[in-house]
C-alpha cells in the first residue's frame, strides 16, 4: 500500500519518513512488505490509511483545483481535518495512532465485527437490527450508511450470526462479513470516550480553511469545538456517508475527486449522485507524478 508512490513522489516520502520517526516503529515497511496480519491489526491499520492517504494528497495537490469542501469516510475523516487546514499532519498522526491503539484495546475486551447488508435499506438494516437485539439480547446497530443499497451493520459476533439467520425476513439480499474483529461506530466502542476526549481537548484545532463536512451531523462544521464533539460522537455513532453526499450535492457540488489509493468511495458517490461527476485519482496509475 502505497510503495509506488513512495517511490514517484518525494512529498510523499518525506510524509511517511516522518510518520516512521513520530510513530517510533517502521510504518513504511509495515505498509509495502506487511505481514498483512500486522497491518490489518486496527492499531496499525490505522495510521497506515491515515498516512497513505495523506501521502497520496501531498502528492497531488499541486495537479488538482483546489476544493470547494473535503470529507473523508469514518477513519478518513481525519486525514479530511488535515486537508481542510484545520490541524497539523503530526497532531492529527498522534490521535489517529491513539484512536487505533484504544479501538484495539477495546475489541480486546469486548469482541465484535462488521457486516456489509447489500439490497437492503437504512429504515431495513435499522429494522433487522433492533430485532436482533431484541433477540439475543446484544448489540447491533448500522454503522456507515454508505449508498442506496450498501449498509455496514457493527456488533457482537453473536449478534452478527443472529443477523445472519433473520436477513431474509428483513429484505437484506446478501450479507458479507468483513476481516475486522472490533465493531467501530457501536456501543461497543463506549467506555474509553474519556481518554479519547482528553486528547481531543489537547488537539490544536482551528477552523477548517476548506469547508469540512463530517459524518456524524452529514454536514459541514466550522468550529473547532464542534469538531471535537463530531469526532467524539463518531465513536459510537453511524457514518452518515450517503446524507453527506446528499448534502453536497444540495449545494451544488457535482464533481466528486477520490484521493487515494483505489476507488472504494468513489463507486459510493457514483451509486449515490447518478448526475454527479466522479474521478479517483491514483497518483502513480494516472502517471501523474514525474
Amino acid at each position: 500500500m502505497g510503495a509506488a508512490l513512495y517511490r514517484a513522489s518525494t512529498e510523499a516520502r518525506l510524509l511517511f519518513e516522518q510518520a516512521n520517526r513520530q510513530l517510533g516503529y517502521d510504518l513504511t515497511e509495515l505498509c509495502f512488505a506487511g505481514p498483512a496480519a500486522a497491518l490489518n491489526d486496527t492499531q496499525f491499520t490505522q495510521p497506515a490509511v491515515f498516512v497513505t492517504d495523506l501521502a497520496f494528497w501531498a502528492a497531488m495537490q499541486p495537479q488538482v483545483p483546489a476544493p470547494a469542501y473535503v470529507a473523508g469516510h469514518s477513519l478518513g475523516e481525519f486525514a479530511a481535518l488535515v486537508a481542510s487546514g484545520a490541524v497539523e499532519f503530526t497532531a492529527a498522526l498522534a490521535l489517529v495512532a491513539a484512536r487505533g491503539q484504544w479501538m484495539a484495546d477495546c475489541g480486546a475486551r469486548t469482541p465484535g465485527g462488521m457486516a456489509v447488508l447489500l439490497g437492503a435499506t437504512l429504515a431495513e438494516a435499522t429494522a433487522l437490527c433492533t430485532a436482533v437485539t431484541e433477540v439475543c439480547g446484544e448489540p447491533l446497530v448500522v454503522a456507515n450508511d454508505n449508498c442506496p443499497g450498501q449498509v455496514v451493520i457493527s456488533g457482537t459476533q453473536r449478534a452478527l450470526q443472529q443477523a445472519a439467520a433473520m436477513r431474509q425476513a428483513y429484505g437484506v439480499r446478501r450479507m458479507q462479513p468483513l476481516p475486522i474483529s472490533v465493531a467501530p461506530h457501536s456501543p461497543l466502542m463506549s467506555g474509553g470516550e474519556t481518554e479519547f476526549t482528553r486528547l481531543l481537548a489537547a488537539l490544536p484545532l482551528c477552523s477548517p480553511q476548506i469547508p469540512l463536512v463530517m459524518n456524524v451531523p452529514a454536514q459541514s462544521v466550522h468550529e473547532p469545538e464542534a469538531i471535537r464533539a463530531a469526532l467524539l460522537a463518531q465513536l459510537t455513532a453511524p457514518v452518515r456517508w450517503r446524507e453527506s453526499l446528499l448534502w453536497l450535492f444540495a449545494q451544488g457540488v457535482t464533481h466528486f475527486v477520490e484521493i487515494g489509493p483505489k476507488a472504494i468511495l468513489a463507486s459510493l458517490v457514483k451509486r449515490t449522485l447518478r448526475d454527479a461527476t466522479v474521478e479517483s485519482v491514483d497518483a502513480v496509475a494516472e502517471g501523474a507524478i514525474g
